[in-house]
């Protein structure tokens, strides 16, 4: 069993950078790829994502992931790093007492979390604050197979040109559509995988996948064929399952 001053931590671990801020260009690929980017992304000892192992991970009665996302207008934007999301107030992540509102969603291509040495075609990172400003990311891990409507809604309405959000008339997304049925989870406390690569998010890494499209993975990849960043030392840090 996780010592309860252990899950007290990863409940109430402060977050101070709001996600994605840098003030320094930086890219994955050369001499602005990962193995260059300063600050914590070098120095940090809390680093994401990880490689976790099932056969590792501690096995702990954790609190339901319960969500609350409701159907909203489409604010989309291509950052210059991924594709992006932006959501209004009205859709929420409750886990036990805690309680965060989703903020964004983003994609990586692969994975940047590893399972069990298995990275997958890609994956969703929902991103969520609480009142006071500490985050909590949920990982969807996005496996090739039948197309989904929420990544369909998407792709039929990326933008044209990078930088500038659109929000295409009448187009609403509904972030439930990227969850799978069965919410068992990984958890641990770790970082930002973009610079600033600020600590102390608290990461929500789902075990079950959810389908895309080998065509909608292919479009992603004209974009962004290779947007992860690799896995980081754990430094100590426990894995619990749910």
């Amino acid at each position: 069993m996780l010592p309860r001053s252990a899950w007290i931590f990863i409940l109430a671990v402060p977050f101070l950078v709001a996600a994605g801020e840098s003030e320094h260009h930086w890219s994955y690929s050369g001499s602005e790829g990962p193995s260059h980017w300063g600050g914590t992304c070098k120095t940090g000892k809390g680093q994401s994502p990880i490689a976790i192992r099932s056969t590792s991970a501690k096995s702990q009665k954790l609190p339901a992931l319960s969500f609350n996302y409701a159907p909203t207008s489409l604010h989309i934007i291509d950052n210059g790093h991924t594709v992006q999301v932006n959501i209004a107030k009205g859709s929420t992540l409750a886990v036990g007492r805690a309680r965060f509102a989703l903020v964004q969603f983003h994609f990586h291509k692969p994975s940047e979390e590893v399972i069990d040495g298995h990275h997958f075609a890609m994956v969703a990172h929902l991103v969520h604050r609480d009142a006071k400003g500490h985050l909590a990311v949920v990982a969807v891990p996005l496996q090739a197979g039948a197309a989904n409507p929420a990544i369909a809604t998407l792709w039929r309405s990326l933008p044209h040109q990078r930088g500038h959000e659109t929000s295409p008339a009448g187009v609403t997304i509904d972030p439930s559509e990227l969850l799978p049925a069965k919410l068992s989870y990984f958890t641990y406390v770790g970082s930002l995988t973009t610079p600033p690569c600020t600590e102390g998010v608290r990461w929500f890494v789902l075990r079950s996948p959810v389908s895309v499209s080998s065509a909608e993975i292919a479009e992603f990849a004209k974009l962004y064929p290779a947007n992860a960043r690799p896995v980081q030392p754990v430094q100590g840090r426990q894995v619990v399952a749910s």
